[in-house]
């Protein structure tokens, strides 16, 4: 009489550690490119935000007949109303926005060392 011996489908432990090191190769590569998207898509937003607050400061200062050497606060609520929502915008890094000296310097952020300049 044959004994049958039914021989069940399954991945031996070499196939399963070969499939975590190749997704763990996968995620080295990939990692490290999500982080530097992701700061890059930061940068280029901050960027636009410091554009916005100019162009608000100067929409103003030629409004309100100012001269380039007049000095601004952005927490002056005239100033607000020539922005998008009558808001100060926030760096998408983190950082705080100040005004520059006077009405003819650009508007900074706090992170300009990582790019954040207009």
């Amino acid at each position: 009489m044959k004994v049958q011996q039914s021989r069940k489908g399954g991945f031996t432990l070499v196939e399963i550690m070969i499939v975590v090191a190749i997704i763990g190769l996968l995620a080295a590569i990939a990692i490290p490119n999500f982080v530097k998207a992701r700061a890059t898509a930061q940068k280029n937003s901050c960027i636009a935000n410091l554009k916005q607050i100019d162009g608000a400061v100067q929409q103003w200062a030629l409004e309100q007949k100012k001269v380039a050497t007049d000095t601004y606060a952005l927490t002056d609520t005239t100033l607000l109303s020539y922005m998008k929502g009558s808001l100060l915008p926030a760096c998408p890094g983190g950082g705080t926005y100040s005004a520059g000296t006077t009405v003819s310097g650009s508007p900074t952020c706090s992170l300009s060392g990582s790019g954040h300049t207009l």
